[in-house]
């Protein structure tokens, strides 16, 4: 079974050179710290930030140097600021490559929940509606199950959407999993996780093509 920080190694397996990619907030922000040395790629955050880098070391943090989720980020050479009117068009330009995102539930077509519970006050929607209808790739960081333990890979989202089959691909602590017209296609199991485990954490319908093979964290 994979922590967060295991779930953000393994996507960070899926970001490719010259890649820009949004990474919302929670899970996704730690893929930065596990991104390959030997490729390039423009991290942005939509509070108008290009060129995000690892989290800065304790003591090293500068408060004015945050992300969108207020955390202190560092940056590389060459980084960028600007307003948030700018970096919104370039989301909604479809010039981000792969958007990285939380979720509180996802449905088996594809439907993301991520923003709001009933009866919960919240600050609002921020940027996840205008990067799930932007983004070329949609990757899913989430526990794939809460802490009743119950799924939260679903048939269909109980919770307010935030996008509409629009997700490509999920990872969470248990594996790694991808949409397709029939449902989850498992592709990889966590380490030490059995086929069972998963079947028994997932709502949805679940795809088995075979052997399941268990994933590698480089």
């Amino acid at each position: 079974m994979l922590d967060k920080n295991g779930i953000a190694k393994r996507i960070a397996q899926e970001v490719k050179d010259g890649y820009y990619v949004n990474l919302g907030i929670g899970i996704p922000t730690l893929v930065a710290n596990f991104v390959r040395d030997d490729i390039s790629v423009e991290f942005q955050s939509e509070n108008g930030v290009l060129g995000m880098g690892p989290f800065p070391f304790e003591g090293e943090e500068d408060a004015d140097i945050i992300n969108a989720g207020k955390q202190t980020i560092t940056t590389l050479p060459g980084a960028s600021f600007f307003d948030s009117a700018l970096s919104f068009g370039m989301i909604r330009g479809k010039h981000v490559d792969l958007t990285i995102l939380g979720a509180m539930e996802v449905a088996e077509n594809g439907d993301i929940a991520n923003w709001k519970i009933p009866g919960k006050m919240v600050k609002g929607m921020g940027g996840a509606m205008d990067l799930v209808a932007s983004a070329e790739q949609i990757i899913v960081a989430m526990m794939h199950t809460n802490r009743a333990g119950e799924s939260k890979l679903l048939k269909a989202c109980s919770l307010p959407l935030t996008g509409v089959g629009c997700v490509k691909k999920i990872v969470t602590n248990l594996a790694v999993l991808e949409i397709t017209p029939e449902g989850f296609l498992l592709l990889e199991r966590a380490p030490g996780v059995s086929v069972d485990e998963i079947k028994a954490a997932t709502e949805g319908t679940l795809i088995i093509n075979g052997e399941v093979p268990e994933m590698v964290l480089e």
